[in-house]
Formats: structure tokens, C-alpha cells, sequence
């Protein structure tokens, strides 16, 4: 039977409730706005947020309601730390007691409930959630214990099978089927990453059926979804980011950076040596910045591009070490800022690699003060480039990352000749200004906001002027300074 010709019906799910749609009034659904995001209400929304599990400590407390007071609590800090969106897999594999399924085709109601409650207390929060609905990862390290194991009364043999497998399909759609009936109504819920890492090792070593496996179950979603609503969530598949350079003789960029059923493009960004293992905090935000700029060149119709998993994992993971607090909150500061600067909606979205596995609280200041910078740019209007090495800069060693269209930029600058011996920016560095011209906006006065990305507060405003080239002054700093550049007066947030 062609996998494009299944139909299903959502299973037995014992104890559970028939997952009748559910719609969340007044928490608007999130769309796509150009390059960027917005409100169905046409109100900007970037993806300010992280990567949290159902079964780790800031999240821990749903399950079986052992503390939803203490998550409410979490929740609500966070959205006053300006995050706006958590990216969350519908199981985590890692534990055995997580599983959306046990036995595969029966939908666990401590985990239902879980969803219940999370979804619930993220719609009174006005937090999102970017779902994807299998943990790839922990699923195949740890396959001998999953219920979609042939040996635990699942029908795969095999995970090298899991994209290609007939049956397997079946039950991935029943699966999106409960998911969609139960939750998509939510304004909560921001979008599908519809499948994490697609891998060719989940396809028998083949990326050919990348595009019609992603093309089946993004159809499948969207047409249930718009029967059921009216209209579908944004749609995604992610990326392990490395395997670009490591397969180039594979058809990877094509379904990842332009497939037409998805929405908007989203890797998980750990280069080798810089990002994944860092010895300081520019060289990682600078390695950011040049990868954002070369997805954004993979893509030829202007969508959204976010990083959806970033971090130290081989420092974490392999070598086992946990960054001391205060390197790595600059590491994390520069990285978002360089990836909001190079193009990308919002600052990525780091995988916490820390014990515990928590951002930490100078994080979250970050965050707060890129949330507050974001009203300074139309981002609804805004039709990025990213302007890479075409920039112009003089004065000390500086790093200058852009993106721009012909009326607006943002611009990030980092010092390069203050790194420490701890690989931190020299605290108390002497400040010093730079030169930079900007190509591409149109002639005209242009009003330039600079933002202390640590403090989170403007630190300087001034008009420029563009004859096809935006000439700017920038006055002096000691670290790293972020720059909203828009056309004409800009009224104050």
C-alpha cells in the first residue's frame, strides 16, 4: 500500500478521554510574517526560548501532578524573563517512564494529563510551544526499551527503518492524529518541528525519501488540522547541523531549506570546535553568525530561519564538563545576539547541557534584554538579508555581524582584542569607537539605537545617513554593543 494512501483512526487509549479538538480562546495562533513571525492578530512574535523535557527539573512537576504549582511558578518567571517559546519533544526517551505510547497505540494517560496541564498553563502564561513529536535521539540509544520495538509488541525491527517503514507511518500518524485532535486548537501550541534530526541512518543510510516522507506528514497534518480549525500551525523539520558538511553528497539542504510544505527552516547548530566545545565566547557567536548567514543563502523564498538546538555537548556530554556559570552566560549572551543579528527569528534555542540540565539566571537576563530590544525593529515588515562580509569596518579588532533590507538593519559588534586568558571579554576594557558602513539601504536619514546587550538598556541614539551606503559612527564600548537601525524618527517602545 503506498505510505500517501494510510488512513487511521486514533486508537484506543484506555483510561484516557476521546481527544475531542480543544481551542484555547484568546491566545492567538501564530503565523508566519515574511522573514519573521506574528500574531494571527498581526502583532510581531519572535521565538525567544529553550529546549525543556517533560522529565527534567524546571518541567519535572507535571508528571502526575507532583508539583503543577511549581511549574505554574516557573512558567510565569519565565514569560517575565521575556521567553516567549519552549521547544519540547512529546516523549523523552531517556527514562522509561515518559513514553507517549505504552504499548505502542496506547496513549498514557499520565502523559496525557501531563499535555493537559502544560498546555493549559502555557495559554494563561501567553507562552508557546514548539512540539516535535519523537525523541530521536534517546529512541535510538535507548531502543531496546521502546514500546515501536518489534520485542515490546511494536511493529519496527529496527530504528534504521523508522522512516521508511509501512507500518511504522501508520502509527506515526496516529500518533499526530491524537496530538492534533487534543491540542492543535491552542494558541499555545506555535508550531511543528515535525521530525528531530531527520537522519539517513533512519532511512537505511538514504536522504532520498527525505522530501516525500516530510511532503506525507506534513500533508497529513495540515489538511486534519485545517478540517478541524480553519487553518494549520507553522511547520518544520530539523537538522543536526554538522551532517551538512560531513554528507555534502547528500540531498540534505533541499528538503531542510526549501521544501515546499514547510514553513519556515530550523538546524540544530553545533559546530565542530567552536560551539559545541568552546574555549571563548566570540569565536562560537562568530561561527553563529556565519551559519545563519549560509542557511539564509539556502533559501530562495525569504522564510524564517531559527536554530532550534545550540550548546557546549561535547564539552558536556563527551568530556563531561559543566562551563563555569559566568563563561558560559557571555557564550549564551553572544550567540543569540549573533544569531538575531545574522538573520535569524529570535536568538536560537540552546539545549541547556548544564547540571542540572537548567538555563541558568544570567540566561535568562539575556533573554530578557533581547526581548526588550525587539520592539525597536518592525519585524513584520522587515525582509532581511544577511550582509556578512559586504559590511565595511575600521578602528580596533572588531567583529561586525548584519542583516538588513532597504529601510531597517540590526547590527552586533563584539570586541575580538580583549579576550582574557579565561576566554571571557577583559572586564573594564577601555572603550573605543568603531566605523561601519552599511550597503543596501536606501538613501535617506536613518534614526540608529545602540543597546547594552548586558544591561539591557540603550545606550546611545543618533541619526545617519544613507547615499546606497549607511555610514555610522559608532561611539566607544567596551565589549559588545547591539545596534536597531530603521528609516525615519523612530518613537521610543
Amino acid at each position: 500500500m503506498p505510505l500517501n494512501d494510510i488512513r487511521l483512526a486514533i486508537p484506543l487509549v484506555g483510561e484516557v478521554e476521546d481527544s475531542a479538538p480543544r481551542s484555547a480562546a484568546g491566545l492567538p495562533w501564530i503565523k508566519l510574517a515574511g522573514s519573521y513571525f506574528a500574531t494571527e492578530d498581526g502583532e510581531a512574535w519572535t521565538p525567544i526560548g529553550h529546549n525543556d523535557a517533560v522529565s527534567w527539573p524546571e518541567l519535572n512537576g507535571l508528571f502526575r501532578r507532583a508539583d503543577l504549582a511549581g511549574v505554574e511558578n516557573h512558567l510565569r518567571w519565565l514569560k517575565e524573563s521575556g521567553v516567549t517559546c519552549l521547544r519540547l519533544m512529546l516523549e523523552y526517551a531517556q527514562v522509561r517512564h515518559r513514553y507517549f505510547e505504552k504499548p505502542q497505540g496506547r496513549f498514557v494517560p499520565a502523559m496525557v494529563q501531563l499535555w493537559d496541564d502544560l498546555f493549559r498553563l502555557c495559554e494563561q502564561q501567553g507562552l508557546r510551544i514548539l512540539l516535535t513529536p519523537f525523541d530521536t535521539f534517546w529512541q535510538w540509544l535507548h531502543w531496546r526499551h521502546h514500546p515501536y520495538n518489534r520485542n515490546n509488541g511494536g511493529v519496527l525491527d529496527h530504528p534504521s527503518r523508522f522512516l521508511i517503514c509501512v507500518e511504522t507511518r501508520r502509527a506515526i500518524k496516529a500518533r499526530l492524529e491524537f496530538v492534533v485532535r487534543r491540542w492543535s486548537g491552542s494558541g499555545a501550541f506555535f508550531a511543528w518541528d515535525l521530525w528531530n534530526e531527520i537522519h539517513p541512518e533512519q532511512a537505511q543510510g538514504s536522504a532520498d525519501g527525505f522530501g516525500a516522507f516530510i511532503h506525507d506528514l506534513s500533508d497529513f497534518v495540515r489538511r486534519l488540522e485545517t478540517s478541524l480549525y480553519g487553518r494549520s500551525h507553522p511547520q518544520t523539520v530539523s537538522l543536526f547541523g554538522p551532517e551538512l558538511r560531513w554528507r555534502p553528497h547528500m540531498p540534505l539542504r533541499g528538503p531542510i531549506f526549501r521544501h515546499p510544505d514547510l514553513d519556515f527552516a530550523s538546524l540544530h547548530l553545533y559546530e565542530e570546535g567552536t560551539i559545541d566545545d568552546p574555549s571563548d565566547t566570540v569565536a562560537p557567536a562568530l561561527g553563529m553568525a556565519r551559519i545563519v548567514g549560509e542557511a539564509l543563502g539556502e533559501i530562495r523564498d525569504g522564510r524564517p530561519f531559527l536554530d532550534s538546538e545550540h550548546g557546549p555537548i561535547h564539552s558536556f556530554k563527551d568530556k563531561k564538563i559543566t562551563l563555569p556559570e559566568p563563561f558560559d552566560d557571555e557564550y549564551f549572551r553572544h550567540l543569540q545576539w549573533a544569531h538575531l543579528a545574522a538573520g535569524g527569528a529570535g536568538g536560537g534555542m540552546r539545549w541547556p547541557n548544564r547540571t542540572p540540565h537548567v538555563l541558568t539566571s544570567g540566561m535568562r537576563r539575556a533573554q530578557r534584554s533581547l526581548a526588550e530590544f525587539l520592539p525597536l525593529i518592525d519585524w513584520v515588515s522587515f525582509r532581511r538579508v544577511h550582509l556578512g562580509n559586504k559590511m565595511r569596518i575600521s578602528g580596533p579588532d572588531a567583529a561586525a555581524v548584519a542583516c538588513g533590507d532597504d529601510s531597517q538593519a540590526v547590527v552586533w559588534l563584539v570586541r575580538r582584542d580583549t579576550i582574557g586568558g579565561n576566554g571571557m571579554l577583559r572586564a573594564g576594557a577601555a572603550p573605543v569607537p568603531v566605523a561601519l558602513e552599511l550597503p543596501g539601504l536606501a538613501r535617506g536619514t536613518y534614526r540608529v539605537i545602540a543597546w547594552d546587550t548586558t544591561a539591557g538598556r540603550q545606550t546611545a541614539d543618533w541619526q545617519a545617513n544613507s547615499d546606497g551606503w549607511l555610514k555610522l559612527d559608532v561611539p566607544p564600548f567596551s565589549a559588545d554593543v547591539a545596534l536597531a537601525i530603521r528609516r525615519g524618527i523612530l518613537a521610543a517602545p
